[in-house]
Formats: structure tokens, sequence, C-alpha cells
């Protein structure tokens, strides 16, 4: 590795190269500025990238010549590129976006990376985002980080000797953080009404976001819960602090956490540092169903934008706009329901903000669907369960109106009888 500054590390990137970013708050935040601020002697350079924090300023439409973005996940940075052609949406499982580098499918010229100093072995960490970033380094040409203190050191597949990096900078920035919302009252009906869905010795996967916590904070009362997900965030730490997740009962990884990546706050941070417990793995291994399937009783709890009728599941799109992406979600909902005792929920408020109801009687147009209907097990709002594994599409209609919301019941009844003849 040689040390350099960012102007001279970036000079090494030439136009019509592929540059991958690091994901979410491991994103170079130094590199990625100095990129964008080198485009005039740069044209054709495509970016890929998962959902990455902080700005991401080569969408800017007048980079346009220089930047053009395909990204795995949309992030809100990246949301109004796609609106405006500056940038695209690569449809596909985060289980398998190392394959695509892994296999030549999509060939990187240039890594840029964030990872802990090296240390006395020579050795860095890619910290909090593992995922498909260790594929990424492992197959591209040339690989660029940022030296970060702030980087925690994590234990699993993202350590990487100094050797195998080309350029780096040092840096002393702090990582983006994602401060817990105080959750409202629906969010915890919906927490309970999952938390019911949990058996003791049960095996986790869940997300960031209010219900995640929410659910979270329904489990002081349960025992010997595991954790093996994509990733994960401060909710977490309460129940490992005291016990309730102990990972005894896995049989992949006993007594250990795994994740892939994470998202939080310095906290969330400072507790992955270092932390033997915590295995920090490569996504393609973490979500791959023939893993996800041998622990027990995993129960997979997703979000969705909306849900039609028949139990079919959009949690990307609103209507033709890409507003997050497909993800780890149909990897975590089939592992699950393959794992012995294994309980795949889809969980959710009623309605919008704007008082819209998210169970529809059909998808938006354009609406992709993330979870088919076939795999679908247990949608959950804030009105209760429905349990739709083995049912009909008449059954499964009369269950979901039961949990969609009360001001929208009649119109939906409506448009059961009108396909289904449901009285």
């Amino acid at each position: 590795m040689k040390l350099t500054d960012a102007n001279s590390a970036i000079k090494h990137i030439q136009s019509g190269n592929n540059v991958f970013i690091h994901t979410a708050a491991a994103a170079p935040q130094q590199l990625v500025t100095e990129l964008a601020a080198q485009h005039n002697r740069l044209r054709n350079v495509s970016i890929y990238h998962m959902h990455t924090e902080g700005a991401a300023p080569y969408v800017a439409p007048e980079l346009s010549d220089s930047f053009y973005t395909k990204a795995f996940f949309v992030g809100a940075n990246v949301r109004k590129a796609l609106e405006t052609g500056q940038a695209d949406y690569i449809p596909v499982f985060l289980s398998e976006i190392p394959h695509l580098f892994n296999r030549g499918i999509i060939p990187l010229d240039v890594a840029l990376i964030q990872v802990s100093p090296p240390d006395k072995h020579g050795f860095c960490s890619l910290g909090v985002s593992v995922d498909g970033s260790r594929a990424a380094v492992n197959n591209a040409k040339m690989v660029i980080a940022q030296l970060n203190p702030n980087m925690p050191r994590t234990h699993g597949d993202g350590i990487i000797h100094k050797s195998a990096i080309d350029f780096g900078i040092e840096v002393d920035d702090p990582l983006p953080e994602h401060e817990p919302a105080v959750l409202t009252e629906l969010e915890l009906k919906i927490g309970r009404h999952c938390a019911e869905l949990i058996d003791d010795g049960a095996t986790l996967q869940m997300g960031i976001g209010s219900i995640p916590d929410a659910v979270l904070a329904s489990l002081q009362n349960h025992k010997d819960l595991g954790v093996h997900t994509e990733m994960f965030s401060d909710g977490l730490i309460p129940l490992i602090e005291s016990g309730i997740v102990n990972n005894s009962n896995k049989r992949i990884h006993p007594n250990r956490t795994v994740s892939s990546f994470l998202v939080g706050t310095r906290k969330l941070y400072d507790f992955v540092d270092d932390n033997p417990n915590l295995a920090m793995l490569d996504c393609a291994y973490v979500n791959d169903t023939a893993v996800i399937r041998r622990n027990p009783k995993v129960t997979a709890i997703n979000s969705a934008i909306e849900v039609d009728l028949t139990g079919q599941v959009c949690a990307d799109s609103i209507g033709i706009r890409q507003y997050s992406g497909v993800g780890g979600q149909m990897d975590f909902i089939r592992g699950a329901s393959l794992s012995e005792g294994g309980k795949p929920i889809i969980a959710l408020p009623s309605v919008t903000r704007h008082g819209e109801s998210r169970i529809v009687p059909f998808l938006k147009q354009g609406a992709g669907v993330v979870t088919t209907r076939a795999h679908v097990h247990y949608v959950v709002t804030e009105y209760g369960i429905a349990s739709l594994y083995g049912k009909s599409l008449r059954e499964r209609t009369r269950l979901l109106i039961e949990i969609s919301h009360p001001d929208n019941r009649e119109e939906l009844e409506k448009a059961a009888f009108n396909r289904f003849k449901i009285l």
C-alpha cells in the first residue's frame, strides 16, 4: 500500500472505468468528493454501489458526461437521479451481488473503500460493511482506501492485509450515524404482534428502522434468541447485553451474532469494535438460503410498501418510482420458510402517512413484486396477523382485509367481491 492524498489517489481512475463504492456508513466520503471534483478529465465512468450514506455528488446533472450510476439498492441520495435518468437500478438479490463480481459479470477496475488502519500484523478491517464489498475488493484491479481510526475493527470476512490495497489516504472522519426514532404506539403494536410469532430459541433476521426496533423492544420476556441477519442497528444491543440474545441454539455459528453490514450510532460502532462474539461475513454466505435454513426457527421480519389482496409484496418501488431495492428480503423469506419451525413475516403499517391503504386490491401500475404470493407466510399490521401460507386466494383476501385499516375495509370488500365474488 502506498500512502498518498485523495487527489493523487483518484488520479489513477480513468475514463471508462467501472468503480465500486463501499456500502452504507462505510462509504469513503473524501474519496467520493475528490472523484466528483475530477469530473472534467473523466468520461463514461460507471459507478456501482448498494445503499450509501452521505453525499453522492457523482449523480449531479452537470456531471452526466463523466459518471453514470448503476445502484444495486437505491438510497435517498440517488433516488432523484433515477427519476431524471442520471442513474439506473440493477434488480438483484443481496445474496447474488458478490457473484456479479466473482464471476466477472460486472468487471471492476477500482474499488473505493474505507477501512480501519493496519494493526501490528498489517491487517485492516472493512468494519461496518462487508456485504458485497469483500467481493469487490477481491476482484477490482485497483483498491483505493480511506484509513480511518473511527472505523471499528470487526471480525470475520472483512480482514484485508495492507498489501491488498494499492493506495491509501489517512482520514479522521466520524462515520455517519442513524439515531433510533422514538417509537409510536402504532409501531409498538406491530412489534408486539410480531413478537407473538417469535418462539424462544428462534434465530432472528431483521433490518433497521422503527418497526424492527419495535419488534426488538417487545422481546424482553423471550430467551435464548439468536441472530443471523444481513444487517442490524442499535436496537439489538440491549438484548445481547441482557442475555436474551445469546445465540446458544444456533446450528450455524453458535454463540455468535452473524451480520453482513451495520448502520447505527457511535454506540453501535463501539459495541462491535473488536467484539469476538460478532462475525461480519460476506453476504453471499449470510444470505444464502442453504445457510439460513440450517438454523432453527428462523424468524425473518421484513417490511413492504404495499401488499395486494392475494399476498403479492411490493417492497422496492412506489409504482414506477424506484424507492429502494430487492435487497435480502427474498433470501430470508425463503430461508426462513425452509428452516425447521421458521416463520417469514412481512410487517407494515396498515396505511401510509397520507392515509392511503397499504393493503390494496392491486399493486400500483409498474410496482415491483419483491416477494411473490407463493412465498408469503405471515403479514402483520397494527390490526393483527394474517397467516396466508396454504390459504386460497379468497381466504387470503378475507384475512388481509381483517388486518387493514377500518376506514379502508369497505373499499377492499367491494374490490374483493368484483374479483373473487366474496360476500
